[in-house]
Formats: C-alpha cells, structure tokens, sequence
C-alpha cells in the first residue's frame, strides 16, 4: 500500500499545513472522517483548497472567502477529482478538520481521528478516481493504524449533525464499503 514515513503516506503528495498540533497523550487513533470541500464552492482544480489549508490564501480573490478569513483548518488528507493525493498533516499528529464534533459518545474527533477532504460539493457526484484513491488511502491507513475498526468511517455531517452537511448527498457510501471489500460498514 505504500511506504510511511514519520506519518508521512509517501504514495501523497507533501503539503504540509500549519493547522495542526499534538494529540492528547496516549490518544488512539480510531476513526476516519470523510468530508468535501471545493473552493471556491463548486469550483473545482483551482488550488484554493490547497491553499487555504496551508494558510497562504488570498482572501481578497472571492467574495466567499470572507468568511474563511479567521478559519485556521486542515485535515491530513485531500483528493482532488483527478485522484492526485495530497497530505497536509502528519497521522500522528492532530488536524483541525472536525471541529464541535461527536461519535459513538467521544468528543473532540480531531483527537482520535483522521481527517480525509474530498474535492467534491452537495450538488454533483464523486470521480470514479477520487473513489479508487481513497480506497487506496484507508487501506494504507488501516495499516498505518491496525487498532482502527473498519466500521470506523463517518462523514462529517455524522459527527458534527446540523452544523456540517459532507460529504453530502452525492457520496456513495454503499460504494465505498464494496470496494473497501465490507458490507454496510462491517468486515466481510
């Protein structure tokens, strides 16, 4: 699946973000958190979201990005529509992607969790390669992290329900457990 190194997927190409911090001590990693984000929205191959989470966007660009202006965001992971893999944070360490958020009863997900953007939006589907590549990536990531149950994907509207809506509508989830070779989210 990939070499690692430091918590670094070399299969990834490095971008490291500045939106990041150490996990609690003695924190196990166990879940994975798929979101999307495009921006601006529903544009996508435009760099932006690589740049926002590097902490080097030009809010002065779009309207939209006013909003963004005091955010300081990451996740470890983002998958352009092409399929290209970028990383942004180490595994080992904390991104800030999930915010107020909950699952099976634990707060804070960015302690325990791994924080997967797909370039996506609520309106149009997912590309069969960014399909393929986080496929490739949570296997890679279930190596990294052998404690890590493989019912253990949520998208962010799960763990932070009314105040997020990714990876929305147009994410096929039935998809995913097949390829990841799982049924409705558990081992086959």
């Amino acid at each position: 699946m990939g070499c690692w190194r430091e918590g670094w997927w070399q299969a990834a190409a490095p971008a490291p973000s500045p939106h990041c911090d150490a996990r609690p001590p003695n924190t196990t990693v166990d879940l994975l958190v798929i979101h999307a984000i495009s921006l601006p929205p529903e544009c996508f191959a435009t760099g932006e979201v690589q740049r926002f989470f590097a902490g080097t966007l030009d809010f002065s660009t779009d309207p939209y990005y006013e909003q963004l202006r005091n955010l300081r965001v990451s996740a470890h992971f983002f998958v352009e529509r092409s399929g290209l893999l970028w990383q942004h944070v180490g595994v080992d360490q904390r991104a800030w992607h999930a915010g107020q958020s909950q699952w099976r009863g634990r707060e804070r997900c960015n302690d325990f969790s791994i924080g997967i953007e797909l370039e996506g939006s609520a309106t149009q589907p997912f590309a069969d390669a960014q399909y393929a590549c986080l496929v490739r990536l949570i296997h890679a990531l279930w190596e990294y992290f052998p404690q890590l149950d493989h019912s253990a994907i949520a998208g962010h509207a799960e763990i932070a329900p009314g105040r997020k809506w990714d990876p929305g509508p147009y994410f096929d989830w039935s998809r995913l457990w097949q390829e990841l070779g799982c049924h409705d989210g558990r081992s086959s």
